[in-house]
């Protein structure tokens, strides 16, 4: 470690091979990326080119002797392959370099093989699960594109889009859809899209391509970034047989970019003959409410009461008259029957009554002091007696 302050500053030299013991300690490591910019000049044995990282703007300068790079041709551009080099760092220059001494080329089964390892583990983490899945906007305010530069997959998207609603705005972002920078700048226009406050769906697309140009649509930071994203997204790459990773990651998954055109927004002539359809049903329950209830006050001034209002007042008039006659006959009847129960009980009583005995010439004999005389033993002679007659008493005196 250098000591070093402002009083005893090193020379850029003395710093410089520092930094070239510190990397050659390093020692020979194995590098994936993506091939590119290799510049082979005539004559010349060494080989000099571009190491990039797809998920990240960056770049390694590699070098390699001819032959080295012979044993693995032919590579496409943008091959992706291992490289087993060591690093060296060039004092006098101050660049930093890395020599490969073995180049081997990636296969597509090897490629495969990592996807699917990748979708297990996102798979377990529920990124691919459907209740994390949002809902697709009726009529966005505005529709996020990102696609290729001038591409059919765009011009199929906007078309489609405009011939189901005209007044449809989109913000397009027009990126590297393969390639080495596709996943940077794929990823740049996602967030970029993603903050914009009138976006509310995100189409992410691109044509038909071998898998090889369809890899950036599985790398990991990307697939990563759109499960986080807080903007409905629509993946729409390639064809309906692809399937990258970021249509099973997307809220919704397109089988091809006008299959997206049309799945963002409503077609308007639907639209317009729904609303036509809702109008026609509202206006016909509204006629047949207005017909029943007008029925319904029509029966109600048919009916007596509202004719004459005082129908009501006068059938309960009558009734309470009926009931009055009927109290009064039958509260006559009833005295005419207590009446005669009274004659014949006063009948009654004056036939059993002693006055009645009288009235036939029969008279009580009583003592002075009021005892019926019943027997002529209990009289003593020259006892004075009373003789109660039909009308009127006589007095008498006992032989």
């Amino acid at each position: 470690m250098l000591e070093t302050s402002n009083e005893t500053p090193v020379p850029v030299r003395v710093v410089s091979e520092a930094v070239g013991e510190y990397i050659s300690k390093l020692g020979p490591i194995w590098i994936e990326g993506e091939l590119s910019e290799v510049t082979v000049r005539p004559g010349a044995q060494m080989v000099f080119m571009r190491l990039r990282d797809s998920s990240a703007d960056m770049s390694l300068q590699i070098m390699c002797h001819r032959s080295v790079l012979a044993a693995v041709q032919p590579l496409a551009a943008n091959a992706r392959v291992v490289v087993y080099s060591k690093a060296s760092w060039y004092a006098k220059s101050g660049t930093l370099s890395f020599s490969v001494k073995e180049i081997r080329q990636v296969g597509v089964g090897e490629l495969l093989a990592r996807i699917e390892a990748l979708k297990t583990v996102l798979a377990g983490e529920g990124l691919f699960e459907v209740g994390r899945k949002k809902a697709l906007p009726f009529l966005p305010r505005a529709v996020g594109l990102i696609c290729g530069r001038n591409s059919d997959a765009e011009k199929d998207v906007v078309e489609n889009a405009k011939r189901r609603w005209p007044s449809v705005h989109f913000e397009i972002r027009e990126v590297a859809v393969q390639g080495s920078a596709a996943v940077v700048e794929v990823s740049a226009a996602l967030r970029e899209l993603d903050a914009h406050p009138e976006v509310d769906v995100i189409i992410i697309t691109r044509g038909g391509g071998s898998f090889e140009d369809l890899l950036p649509f599985s790398d990991e930071g990307l697939v990563r970034l759109a499960a986080s994203s807080v903007t409905p997204i629509v993946s729409a790459i390639g064809h309906e047989k692809d399937a990258p990773l970021l249509d099973l990651v997307a809220d919704w998954r397109a089988s091809t970019p006008t299959d997206a055109g049309k799945r963002v927004v409503p077609d308007m002539g639907e639209e317009v003959d729904k609303i036509a359809a809702f109008l026609d049903r509202a206006r016909r329950q509204i006629t047949s409410t207005i017909s029943q209830e007008s029925a319904r006050i029509n029966a109600l001034r048919d009916r007596p009461v509202l004719k004459d209002p005082q129908t009501i007042i006068q059938v309960r008039a009558d009734t309470i008259l009926a009931l009055l006659h009927r109290s009064f006959r039958s509260m006559t009847g009833h005295i005419a029957i207590a009446a005669k129960e009274v004659s014949h009980l006063t009948a009654q009583v004056r036939t059993l009554s002693p006055q009645a005995t009288l009235d036939r010439g029969y008279s009580v004999v009583q003592k002075a002091d009021g005892t019926v005389l019943r027997s002529a033993h209990n009289v003593i002679s020259g006892e004075r007696l009373r003789i109660r007659l039909a009308e009127g008493e006589a007095a008498a005196t006992a032989e």
